[in-house]
């Protein structure tokens, strides 16, 4: 009897040890592959905490990255609009950085230095990244709050530029501000995703004055609650470094290698979206059915999110519709017709749902040696 307790005393206390630990792990963790060259950083680079009108500690943020498996976040409180101020004291406008930084200190996530300069139309809100001191930004007049966030070197960004509270068409403006703002080489992104909205004149503001694409979730409550609970994923930007370090990163975004995601959703430069979408399909099986020339493939697509592809070879489907989906992690099976049998066969597939300019998808290439 005495051993029985022991055994149920000892099973309570590792399942209790257990219980109080952070889980660092999601059911749906965002998984992208490298491309040549490059190192491909999971990004959300525009969150909100207590400390600007957000509704979570910084902690949760940092323990919410780790769960989504993100190599990087910025903490972006607006410096000048601060609606839980009388409750949440803070003089100092990096106190969530130096929160989240310290969270973070034992886990493999980078902490990028961040702050929202929150302006009313034409000027609207613009994130300033890898800042140095948070509290000389907030300033004034727009154009010194700018002025300020260069000085540090900072990555500055325009918001959720075609939010219809601002610009009530739904449609982003590129006004003198901003115009003056890309001149002098104080503005040199544009989020083209930000939390479930994706504007396709954000991207083709991009692609015109060569502004870095971002995608963001701009989330304010639990990532759970906004994303996970109804079947997606958080809004990220990919950014193609050199190495996995905050500097690279900052050197990569301000030469504009990026991909914006959202679920099924890449949006970037075809430079950098045709290759991710390459690596990120495999071919596993590529072998005739006996007696045949039927050409049997199996495609295992290896990132977090599911993708829809045409296909566009000169090769019809035997069992399959032209349009499918391979679901993330998974594969799919598909039959080629090629007539003959070949010890060369070229797959097409365009990228439905990945765009490199406004309405326009990608054709994607494999060269298959099948198995006869």
């Amino acid at each position: 009897m005495k051993i029985r307790l022991v055994i149920l005393c000892s099973l309570f206390t590792i399942l209790n040890i257990w219980a109080q630990e952070h889980v660092h792990k999601s059911s749906m963790p965002l998984s992208f592959p490298d491309i040549s060259g490059y190192k491909s950083l999971k990004t959300d680079l525009h969150i909100h905490t207590v400390f600007s009108d957000g509704y979570v500690w910084p902690n949760i943020r940092v323990m919410e990255a780790l769960r989504d498996d993100l190599d990087a976040i910025s903490l972006t409180e607006h410096l000048e609009y601060q609606p839980h101020l009388e409750d949440i004291p803070h003089p100092d406008r990096n106190r969530s950085y130096d929160i989240a930084l310290a969270e973070a200190k034992e886990h493999d996530l980078m902490i990028v230095h961040g702050s929202e300069i929150t302006r009313s139309a034409p000027m609207g809100h613009n994130n300033a990244v890898f800042i140095k001191d948070a509290n000389p930004i907030l300033q004034d007049k727009a154009e010194k709050a700018f002025s300020e966030a260069k000085k540090q070197n900072a990555f500055v960004f325009w918001n959720h530029p075609a939010w219809h509270n601002q610009s009530p068409t739904g449609n982003p403006i590129l006004s003198d501000f901003q115009k003056d703002r890309i001149k002098k080489r104080e503005l040199h992104g544009i989020e083209v995703i930000n939390s479930v909205d994706y504007a396709q004149e954000s991207l083709a503001l991009a692609l015109e004055h060569n502004l870095t694409i971002m995608g963001t979730s701009d989330v304010h409550g639990l990532i759970d609650w906004d994303y996970t609970e109804k079947g997606n994923n958080r809004p990220i930007t990919l950014v193609f470094a050199k190495e996995r370090s905050i500097a690279s990163m900052q050197e990569a975004l301000f030469a504009g290698r990026t991909v914006a995601v959202y679920n099924g959703l890449l949006i970037g430069k075809e430079e950098f979206l045709v290759p991710l979408l390459e690596a990120s399909i495999s071919v596993e099986k590529a072998n005739y059915i006996n007696n045949t020339m039927v050409l049997e493939l199996e495609l295992r697509n290896s990132t977090s999110s599911n993708l829809l592809f045409e296909n566009e070879s000169e090769y019809t489907f035997y069992d399959s519709a032209p349009i499918f989906e391979i679901k993330a992690g998974e594969t799919k099976k598909v039959s080629l017709k090629t007539l003959e049998n070949k010890s060369e066969v070229i797959l097409k597939l365009k990228a439905l749902g990945c765009f490199t300019a406004p309405n326009i998808s990608p054709t994607i290439s494999w060269s298959i040696s099948p198995k006869n």
